[in-house]
């Protein structure tokens, strides 16, 4: 068995109630300013930004601490040309056969169609994949635990760094990903989970006119 480990928690910094309110609320002005965005300029963008966002992603919780999670960032244009084409072929008989008229006339008022110029615009994509399961040193598979919440935690993070810094983003996710394993020489333990877009928006960029529920719709207070 495994001896535990423990340190003093230093990390924790409390606030006077006031301020921690004012923190809150400034932050939620600051997300709600955060959209998805299609239409991205080709400006460069420093790789020390992206590399510290990862490091946000990474500092997450995770089931067991496994820290199941693969982020591989792309800049070459040709991997984002290969990236886009194949996207664009499963993502055309997407829309031509598989997906159902209701799921297209949802998407319709957000400008989603099987063109995905923003894969090559965009001066970086990074292509999140989720382990399914490791491999201890001796080579024999190792359980992962509640990979998807976790990867998903970390996703939700690296958005969230990314529009602190200054960044746009768009969450990616083709109809059938399997392609990026081939495309990035990932390993087949690696499920891809959703390639994030990101960069300057392009000047004049436009985005859908949206309504975010109000808060009793998603909040329950009952019990306080």
């Amino acid at each position: 068995m495994t001896e535990k480990a423990f340190e003093p928690y230093r990390g924790y910094r409390e606030y006077p109630v006031e301020e921690m309110k004012q923190r809150a609320a400034d932050f939620y002005l600051e997300m709600k300013r955060r959209r998805s965005v299609r239409h991205f300029s080709d400006r460069s963008v420093p790789v020390e930004i992206i590399r510290d966002c990862i490091r946000t992603a990474a500092a997450s919780p995770s089931g067991a601490n496994i820290q199941p999670w693969t982020f591989v960032v792309v800049s070459d244009p040709e991997v984002k040309k290969e990236i886009r084409e194949a996207a664009e072929t499963v993502e055309r008989e997407f829309y031509t056969a598989q997906a159902t008229r209701q799921w297209v006339d949802a998407l319709a008022p957000l400008g989603t169609i099987y063109h995905k110029p923003f894969l090559v615009s965009a001066p970086y994509l990074i292509v999140i994949f989720a382990q399914r399961h490791g491999y201890d040193a001796d080579g024999k598979e190792q359980k992962h635990y509640y990979v998807q919440e976790s990867v998903g935690i970390a996703t939700g993070m690296l958005i969230t760094a990314l529009h602190h810094a200054g960044l746009a983003s768009l969450t990616y996710t083709p109809a059938n990903m399997a392609f990026l394993n081939r495309v990035l020489s990932r390993p087949s333990n690696e499920k891809p989970f959703m390639i994030l877009v990101t960069g300057y928006p392009v000047d004049g960029a436009e985005v859908p006119v949206l309504q975010k529920k109000r808060l009793e719709e998603v909040a329950v207070f009952g019990f306080c």
